[in-house]
C-alpha cells in the first residue's frame, strides 16, 4: 500500500464507494457538499487512489510563473473571466478542445452556506453533451461516494430531483453550511 492509500484509508480513516467509468472520457463531476478547505485534500486523495484525471477550471492569472506549473500538473485550465465570451461558454469550449476533460465543480459555488445551487453546472453539461457525476464528501460516515454517469433530460427540475436524492442523506464538514435545497 502506497503512501497517499495508508494516509486516507488508515490515518484519515476514509473510504471510497463507487468509481469512474474509464469509457466516460467527458463529465461534469459535482461535488458537494463543499463547507470547509478540507475538502480540497479529501478530493486530491480520492483522486489519487482512483488514478482518474480530474480537471478544474480557475482565473487565468494563477497560471502564470511562478505557479502555473503547479495549478495545470493538478488539472487546471485558465479561463479568461474577462473576455466577452460567457462563462459557461467558455468552458463548453474546453470539452470541445479536449479529448478527455472531468470538471469538478462546487455545485454550491462556495464553502459559505447559499440558499440555492448556482445552476452554471448544468448549463455546462447541458450544452457540452455530457454527463453530470455526482461526489459526495459525506463527513459523518467519512466517505467519498462516486455516482454513476447522469445523462441530462433537459427538464431542470427533473435533473435536480435526481441530484438531491443522491446528496439527500449527506454531511459536510460544516453541517450547517449544506443546504438540501437545490433551486
Amino acid at each position: 500500500m502506497g503512501f497517499t492509500k495508508f494516509f486516507f484509508y488508515k490515518i484519515l480513516a476514509w473510504k471510497i464507494t463507487g468509481s469512474f467509468q474509464p469509457e466516460i472520457k467527458k463529465a461534469v463531476v459535482i461535488v458537494a457538499p463543499h463547507t470547509n478547505w478540507h475538502d480540497f485534500y479529501i478530493g486530491a486523495f480520492a483522486r489519487k487512489i482512483l488514478e482518474t484525471q480530474i480537471n478544474y477550471v480557475a482565473k487565468k492569472e494563477l497560471f502564470q510563473p511562478p505557479f502555473g506549473w503547479y495549478f495545470k500538473w493538478m488539472g487546471g485550465s485558465p479561463l479568461d473571466r474577462g473576455s466577452r465570451q460567457n462563462t459557461v461558454d467558455s468552458i463548453v469550449e474546453l470539452f470541445s478542445k479536449k479529448e478527455e476533460f472531468r470538471l469538478a465543480l462546487s455545485p454550491e459555488g462556495t464553502r459559505k452556506k447559499v440558499e440555492l445551487w448556482k445552476t452554471g453546472f448544468y448549463y455546462i453539461a447541458l450544452k457540452g453533451n455530457v454527463p453530470i457525476i455526482c461526489v459526495s464528501f459525506n463527513y459523518k460516515t467519512k466517505t467519498v461516494t462516486i455516482g454513476k454517469p447522469y445523462f441530462l433530460t433537459g427538464v431542470i427540475r427533473e435533473d435536480f430531483e435526481v441530484f438531491h436524492s443522491f446528496f439527500k442523506d449527506v454531511e459536510g464538514k460544516n453541517r450547517d453550511n449544506f443546504s438540501h435545497n437545490f433551486i
